[in-house]
């Protein structure tokens, strides 16, 4: 991987617009794949925002968390996580932006998205509490980030399992169509074809989400950014960009279970990373390593999860300028926590 802090401050520049492009294109036709894959395989869309498009969109996070871990940076490798961990829920809001007058979490009937959402938290919690209690290393890597990792394939068996069930069935909005869990006999012919286009998809956002992340990174130290704060927001956003544009892509196509599976599937895929970034950093487990800033930036995800949960409970199809009020409280809670991850920075 090239030194982009040598690189003229332009040339970053350059190279994050083109990869921001290449990764906006792939993202929209990942959708387009995936959606119709979950149509006619009948797996469902919010099933397969999580797994397959909440899995690929992470891959720029994959190369950030291992490069910065790879090379001894454990506080970009978690500041990356969580940055992009809080950045992705602030992305709905713009989902929400392009659904139309009514609520994103009003529209969205899959009770697998519920599940999803609070298990996203449950981990998030958990994340919490080994920040502010350290962690201690074994084998190489860190207890806690062993037990993240275990705890997130313990998730996914759980949300494979509640797929198909119906414990839970929200009142269905007329001018939505669920086709979650309704095979479709035709064109199971062109899955190959598909599955070809995925692959195609993910192997440009991993190249060009790294490139993007790493420039982005490059372009934030060279204009004298603090390490935390570059962690946090810059790189955050740079590697949520194949996120952004799953999610409005997914929106538009009418698929809001597949956007807002994409982006808590992510985010409870980005929490496993940490191990990755543990197994990969020669030194003492990365997370006993982070202090305030990381613990705040923990919660700071957490309750911008927990408003998109309440929204989801709550079904309101209310609105404010085309955002729902849970999507307007998600971007003020944003905007204050990201101030005062400002000043505490460096602590």
């Amino acid at each position: 991987m090239p030194d982009f802090q040598s690189f003229n401050p332009l040339v970053n520049a350059a190279i994050f617009l083109v990869s921001a492009g290449l990764v906006w294109v792939a993202g929209a036709r990942l959708v387009k794949a995936l959606d119709r894959f979950a149509t006619i395989t009948g797996i469902g869309h919010a099933f397969i925002g999580m797994l397959a498009l909440g899995a690929i969109t992470s891959l720029p996070e994959v190369a950030t968390v291992g490069t910065s871990s790879w090379i001894g940076n454990a506080p970009l490798a978690v500041n990356n996580v969580l940055g992009s961990t809080a950045a992705n829920v602030v992305l709905l809001s713009f989902g929400d932006l392009v659904a139309g007058r009514r609520a994103l979490t009003s529209i969205v009937t899959s009770v697998a998205t519920l599940m999803q959402g609070t298990l996203d938290i449950i981990l998030l919690g958990l994340l919490a509490i080994i920040l502010a209690t350290g962690d201690v290393a074994i084998g190489g890597v860190g207890v806690g980030t062993l037990g993240l990792g275990a705890v997130y394939v313990f998730m996914v068996w759980v949300i494979v399992r509640y797929r198909d069930r119906r414990s839970w069935v929200p009142a269905r909005s007329p001018d939505v169509a669920d086709l979650s869990g309704q095979p479709v006999n035709e064109g199971r012919e062109v899955l190959p074809s598909l599955l070809a286009w995925s692959a195609g998809a993910a192997a440009v956002i991993l190249v060009a989400g790294t490139l993007l992340s790493q420039s982005g990174e490059a372009i934030a130290v060279q204009t004298g950014l603090g390490a935390s704060l570059v962690g946090m927001v810059l790189v955050g956003f740079a590697t949520s960009m194949p996120e952004a544009s799953s999610v409005l892509n997914a929106v538009r196509a009418g698929r809001p279970e597949m956007a807002m599976g994409d982006i808590l599937g992510t985010n409870i895929f980005n929490i496993a990373l940490l191990l990755l970034g543990d197994a990969l950093y020669a030194g003492p487990p990365i997370l006993s390593q982070a202090g305030r800033f990381e613990t705040v930036a923990t919660l700071l995800a957490i309750v911008l999860t927990a408003i998109y949960v309440f929204g989801l409970i709550e079904r309101s199809d209310r609105s404010l300028l085309r955002l729902g009020y849970d999507s307007w409280a998600v971007l003020v809670v944003y905007v204050g926590g990201v101030t005062t991850l400002y000043f505490l920075r460096g602590v």
